[in-house]
């Protein structure tokens, strides 16, 4: 383990994410709330933490392996939830405990969406800038990021990419440096960001809430600047323009590159992974509307359709948004919102949950194994298009479903021995594990009433979910620290 570039590393790392620092400093001076010195301290003390630990080692130069990369992310994302933490400590209003902190800052980074704070709507503008940025630096990874524009990382930060990228597809490289892949996914989520703060605009929405709600949307975060989140503007248009871009963030960002460059749509069409989230997504609408009009939850059929397929794509895509009181929802609609973010969106999406990739594999492999029974003799391959995979990547994402259940049974256990009841626990790791945010229960409105025991073990199920399981067991695992 090279110990001295890891600690170099993390050192630049805490210093670039400091400079977060400054937009919602330059918020809390433009609107004179009272935080800039709040902003300004949280902003010296992680760059401070940052220069003592890159100073030592400043001059020390290794090629980062494999194993340095993984620790670097896992070390990075637990010390960027303290760090992201510090304003929430420093500001008067609201108040918060360290364990409220650490599990908003976690939530925003990792994209989850769950949050602790109520009275959302009279908080300042500056935290509330600040809140919906942590989304967006953590939608596409703040690891991803600094591949693009610290080439002092140097052919290190290949690890660093494997580490970090979320997905079963971790090797795939669309431009031949590395540097340059990471700044091709950024220059297609900046763009994502500007036009969906456009369609917002237009929508009705003042500027602030624009980029606001751009930056959650296009992380496929889920925070807002409103208690009621998008049920705030109770706007058609606002839905319209949220459900498309929640969709196109819960594409595989490499798609969206590769339909650019080629200036054809037809890489989208001839994705079978795609194909299947459009199905899944096309399936939930209909599921949710259709059981929403049937009961009659809502005057008419256009109003079951605009909050039935708004809250089945924001839950399907992990989103997590709500325009609508849908824990009052009749029958097993909650239930099935809330099943439908353990498929997520695509692997390479800002999105979380299982991803549709590999739930596809686990049903090819199902269905694989009932034809085995019929013809014991034959032999039937998996297929993703036209490609057929290897058995060890079958097993790979065999592999990766068994730990993300012996995951979630040990939150659930663990939640429910802290005092939770049954359905609350297990909405609650459902919802963390997977980043989607809100849940069921006493975590239906917000995580505010739950123990601090419970909020700190939800924001390590929040990192596990960002990390993909095992990028995090990895580092805890006794085999990876022997030599």
């Amino acid at each position: 383990m090279h110990w001295f570039a890891v600690q170099r590393i993390l050192g630049l790392l805490l210093g670039l994410f400091s400079l977060t620092m400054v937009p919602p400093l330059a918020a809390a001076w433009f609107y004179a709330d009272g935080n800039a010195a709040s902003f300004a301290i949280a902003l010296s003390v992680i760059l401070g933490g940052g220069v003592l630990l890159w100073m030592p080692v400043r001059k020390y130069r290794r090629e980062l392996r494999l194993r340095d990369g993984f620790l670097v992310v896992v070390a990075f994302w637990g010390v960027l939830g303290l760090s992201g933490a510090v304003p929430f400590l420093l500001l008067d209003e609201p108040s918060m405990s360290l364990a409220d902190a650490v599990f908003e800052a976690v939530s925003g980074l990792t994209t989850t969406g769950a949050t602790v704070i109520t009275g959302i709507d009279s908080l300042p503008r500056s935290l509330l800038f600040y809140r919906q940025m942590l989304q967006w630096l953590g939608g596409m990874g703040i690891i991803v990021l600094a591949v693009a524009i610290l080439p002092v990382l140097g052919i290190g930060g290949l690890q660093l990419y494997r580490a970090e990228t979320p997905g079963p597809m971790k090797d795939q490289k669309l431009t031949p440096r590395i540097t340059e892949t990471a700044k091709a996914l950024w220059y297609i989520y900046l763009g994502l960001t500007v036009l969906c703060a456009l369609g917002y605009r237009a929508a009705g929405m003042d500027w602030f809430d624009a980029l606001a709600h751009s930056f959650s949307t296009v992380a496929i975060g889920g925070f807002s600047t409103h208690d009621a989140s998008l049920g705030y503007f109770d706007s058609p248009a606002v839905e319209g323009v949220a459900m498309v871009f929640m969709t196109l963030a819960g594409i595989n960002f490499a798609l969206h590159f590769v339909a650019w460059r080629a200036r054809s749509p037809s890489a989208y069409l001839q994705d079978a992974e795609l194909r299947t989230y459009c199905y899944f997504l096309a399936a939930m609408v209909v599921c949710t509307s259709g059981y929403l009009y049937a009961t009659s939850t809502f005057d008419g059929v256009l109003d079951a359709l605009r909050f039935g397929a708004f809250q089945a794509i924001a839950f399907g895509t992990t989103t997590g948004f709500t325009t609508s009181g849908y824990t009052a929802w009749p029958g097993m609609l909650p239930v099935l919102l809330l099943l439908s973010s353990f498929v997520g969106a695509c692997a390479g999406s800002t999105g979380g949950g299982l991803k549709v990739i590999r739930v596809l594999l686990l049903l090819k492999q199902g269905l694989r194994e009932i034809r085995q029974l019929i013809h014991p003799n034959a032999r039937v391959s998996i297929k993703i298009g036209e490609t057929a995979l290897s058995d060890r990547v079958v097993g790979a994402v065999w592999g990766f479903f068994a730990a993300y259940i012996v995951a979630f049974v040990f939150f659930l256990l663990a939640l429910m021995a802290s005092g939770l009841d049954q359905v609350t626990a297990f909405s609650a790791v459902a919802a963390c594990l997977n980043n989607l945010g809100p849940g069921l229960g006493a975590v239906g409105a917000n995580y505010a009433e739950i123990g601090s025991a419970a909020k700190l073990l939800l924001s390590f199920a929040m990192l596990l979910g960002r990390l993909e399981v095992f990028t995090l067991l990895v580092v805890l695992s006794p085999a990876f620290w022997r030599v």
